[in-house]
């Protein structure tokens, strides 16, 4: 086995291929809403519940996405839900095209059906990948789809803030709609993979997170992840940053939400050709703890370049943590069940993600974007010396 064995897999191709140019679309779409509503209002607040409107899904629904994930077609699953992402896409295509510019209600509405795409499609098409790839190409095939995402996460961001330095937000909306329409036939060419197992008609959606709860290497991983990102996370108050701090404009914008990309990028390529890493877990440790410090280095920064490379660290470091956990998730849970556990993971990254969005815009609305972020660094610090001390199985685990 080589590098690139994966690749060798036709449904991979098709697969990968297909999660890159949506995350790309999504990138952009992220881009453009957010200097959306900042040009629209200039407030932190409106910024941070974007985060609030997307982990409403998220939590309401994950556990019967997963449930769904295990029970019927996950290939059908995944169809379904492009559609949805391209109807909002083409809604956000409309309305930019009018005389008055988007009402935040709207744009709300939108990223709110996004997410409940996204609660579906996600479980369903991780928990394909064990089926679309032999069991000895897993670990290869979660680190390149890793590069794939963060691949993605340069250029997508990259590309909007040109468009919007150009032309606007209505192109990056197009590009989004064309993005929907490509990912919608990646995943229309992938062969059918309908789930049978005997354990799914009795299995409940709660299984899911009773596994997690009971695994405590499991539980302590996506545990640390959840409240490393939820403070240490500045990605929504990047417009804030681009415009009041650091004097930069839109296509600035763009390059810092695509660097922590560029980092991952980096290391995802990197881990790739290097032996699997067997001291997992202080490795992980590690990690988020070094994702703390170029958070904190992040916030204190008022040079553009700087403020670059740190995010790129944030990346290189997050991406470390995103393989070993995938890992663990897909090697430690039974095929029947993983569908419900992704589910369950998937609302911890949601939670981290989007609550962070909101912890973030409501701190810096009350002490300002400077403190919100080096003191959401200074946060995540803290949760990783509380996770090496309370859990000795994530400080011994080992792969």
């Amino acid at each position: 086995m080589d590098a690139y064995s994966s690749f060798r897999v036709r449904d991979y191709r098709f697969l990968v291929a297909g999660a890159f140019i949506s995350n790309f679309g999504l990138q952009m779409l992220s881009v453009a809403v957010s200097w959306d509503l900042y040009m629209q209002t200039k407030s932190a607040l409106v910024l941070g519940n974007v985060g609030f409107v997307q982990v409403a899904p998220f939590v309401m629904l994950s556990l019967l996405a997963g449930h769904f994930a295990d029970r019927y077609d996950r290939r059908r699953i995944m169809v379904i839900t492009q559609i949805v992402y391209l109807a909002v896409s083409l809604v956000l295509l409309i309305t930019s095209r009018s005389p008055s510019s988007h009402p935040v209600a709207v744009i709300y509405g939108c990223l709110f059906f996004t997410a409940v795409a996204r609660t579906f499609q996600g479980p369903a098409r991780g928990a394909i990948l064990s089926q679309i790839v032999p069991a000895e190409l897993l670990g290869n095939a979660i680190t390149w789809n890793s590069s794939a995402q963060e691949v993605a996460s340069v250029s997508g961001p990259a590309l909007a803030g040109l468009l919007l330095a150009v032309s606007g937000p209505p192109t990056a909306y197009a590009v989004q709609t064309a993005c929907a329409v490509l990912t919608l036939v990646c995943f229309g060419l992938l062969r059918s993979r309908t789930v049978v197992a005997t354990h799914n008609s009795k299995a409940s959606p709660l299984e899911g997170l009773r596994f997690v709860r009971d695994n405590k290497l499991i539980f302590s991983a996506v545990t640390l992840d959840l409240f490393g990102v939820i403070f240490g996370g500045a990605t929504a108050l990047l417009p804030i940053f681009a415009v009041d701090i650091l004097h930069a404009g839109p296509a600035a914008l763009g390059w810092l939400r695509a660097a922590p990309s560029v980092g991952a990028v980096s290391m995802a390529v990197t881990m790739a050709h290097l032996p699997k890493i067997r001291r997992a877990g202080p490795v992980l440790i590690g990690a988020v703890a070094g994702f703390g410090v170029a958070t904190i280095g992040f916030g204190i920064s008022r040079n553009f370049w700087l403020s670059l490379g740190l995010l790129a660290l944030t990346g290189a470091f997050d991406n470390i943590s995103v393989v070993l956990r995938h890992s663990l998730l897909q090697t430690r849970t039974p095929d029947w069940l993983r569908g419900r556990v992704l589910a369950v993971n998937n609302i911890f990254i949601s939670c981290s993600n989007q609550l962070g969005a909101v912890e973030s815009g409501w701190t810096a609305a009350w002490f300002g974007a400077t403190p919100s972020v080096w003191g959401g660094g200074l946060a995540t610090l803290v949760v990783v010396v509380a996770c090496a001390v309370l859990s000795p199985s994530l400080r011994r685990w080992r792969q």
